[in-house]
Order: structure tokens, then C-alpha cells, then sequence
């Protein structure tokens, strides 16, 4: 009964007492049950679920990403997202976000086939995607991403994460050229290619936030745990990815 009351928590946007209505279980039970799987989730298998990929893998990412993009050399792609929180008193403008409503700001990369390699949901909303970047550990920790270098006309380029143009270019993360009228032919094609192939990430979004829809609306849970239930629910959504769950149209709506 624990796990079912956290995922029909995780699952739904209800609030605690009317999982204690379903469940016929006290709503401090109902958190309970809650904190406690999720805490249990982030000390272990979350490390199994969510995980950078080691060079023979983000080869393999970087073959099917070409296989779709006709570019080589990516073996990710990053962007953020808000996931709506109860904010404190003390700090409450941090995390007001531009859309104006309190926040937490989720980062992450996904592979080719929408799971979570690297997230970080620490940052409150006001941040800056930049910012949230130059604060995560996959900034920090950059330099033990897998290179899996390849010559290309004479140059070594090595495996990159594709972002939008909120973020920096750095020697591990591309995005494309800056709008401009002296744009070439060949430089508005690419960044057409780098832009359909980042819908991959918001389709990611759009499936952690259908399924774990506890992440639509601000929840009673405290604004510190909430990156720890944001954590597990990317967890759950590689779980459900990898499984195969099926997911229907509708709720992406």
C-alpha cells in the first residue's frame, strides 16, 4: 500500500486529504508514505534510472542522433523547465519566475529516445537557464563527460550536448548560430536541423509532466523537498520509458 499511495500522490494533483479519503489512511500517513519513497528512491535507485552515459553509450547516442538529424558528434540534448512550488516567505521573490508564478527551474538532458541521462532541480525559478547551468553538477563535472572524439575535414570535434540559445557555447555544448540577416545558407539549414532536433527535450518535459502530474500544479509538499519528489519523478519516467508504458495523446493536452 506505501508505493501505491506515492504514486497515486506522484500520479495525480491531489492533495493529501483526498489520498486519505481513497485510501482510508491518515493524511499524515499519506505523507509519510510520500517522503519516504521518494527519499528512498533518490539514495538509490534513482543512481540506476538517471545516469551519464559511458563512451561506448553516447557513441551509440551519437550514431542515432545522426540517424536523425544528419549531424554527428551529439549524444544529448539540454533544456529547463518549471515545475510549480510552494514557496517560503524569506525568498519568495527568487522564485518568482519571468511567467510571473513561484518555481523551481528542472534541467535535463535526454537522450535520443526522451530518457534523463543528467538533472538537476535545485535552482529557484528566477534563475537564468545559463545560470541554473554554471550551478549543476553537470557543469561542475563537465570534464568527465565522455569525449568519444572524431576527425571531421581535418578537425577533432568531440561528442557535444545540443542546447538552445539561452546557453553558452562551451567546448561540450552547441547551439546555434545567433539570428542574423548575414546568416549563410548553410548556417540557417543548421540551425533548422538543431532546432527540430531539440523538440525531443520538450516532448520529454511534456511526457514527465503527463504522467507525474503532480509536477503541473503547486503542490503541498515542502519547497525543500520538492527536488527530491522532482528527482524521483524523472526517475519514474526513465522507469516507464524504459518499460515501454505506453502514453496516450490526451494527456499531453
Amino acid at each position: 500500500m506505501r508505493v501505491a499511495v506515492a504514486l497515486y500522490k506522484l500520479g495525480s494533483c491531489a492533495e493529501y486529504r483526498v489520498i486519505y479519503n481513497q485510501f482510508g489512511i491518515h493524511k499524515s500517513t499519506v505523507k509519510k508514505f510520500v517522503y519516504l519513497f521518494c527519499k528512498g528512491m533518490v539514495q538509490s535507485p534513482i543512481k540506476q534510472l538517471i545516469k551519464v552515459p559511458n563512451e561506448e553509450e553516447a557513441l551509440d547516442l551519437a550514431r542515432r542522433f545522426e540517424a536523425i538529424s544528419r549531424i554527428p558528434q551529439f549524444m544529448g540534448l539540454i533544456n529547463g523547465t518549471h515545475i510549480p512550488v510552494l514557496p517560503p516567505r524569506d525568498g519568495y521573490k527568487d522564485f518568482v519566475n519571468r511567467k510571473g508564478w513561484p518555481s523551481y527551474v528542472l534541467q535535463g538532458v535526454v537522450d535520443n529516445k526522451g530518457c534523463f541521462w543528467n538533472i538537476n532541480c535545485k535552482m529557484p525559478g528566477s534563475a537564468h537557464d545559463a545560470t541554473v547551468l554554471r550551478q549543476s553538477e553537470l557543469f561542475q563535472k563537465a570534464h568527465l563527460l565522455p569525449k568519444g572524439v572524431k576527425n571531421i575535414e581535418g578537425e577533432e570535434v568531440q561528442l557535444l550536448v545540443v542546447g538552445d540559445p539561452a546557453y553558452p557555447l562551451l567546448d561540450w555544448l552547441i547551439k546555434g548560430y545567433t539570428n542574423s540577416p548575414n546568416l549563410t545558407p548553410e548556417q540557417e539549414s543548421f540551425n533548422v536541423y538543431l532546432s527540430s532536433l531539440r523538440v525531443g527535450v520538450e516532448m520529454a518535459f511534456g511526457k514527465l509532466k503527463s504522467r507525474w502530474r503532480v509536477l503541473l500544479k503547486r503542490s503541498d509538499f515542502h519547497f525543500s523537498f520538492a527536488p527530491t519528489m522532482i528527482a524521483t519523478c524523472c526517475a519514474l519516467h526513465n522507469f516507464c520509458e524504459k518499460q515501454k508504458d505506453a502514453i496516450s495523446t490526451n494527456w499531453l493536452e
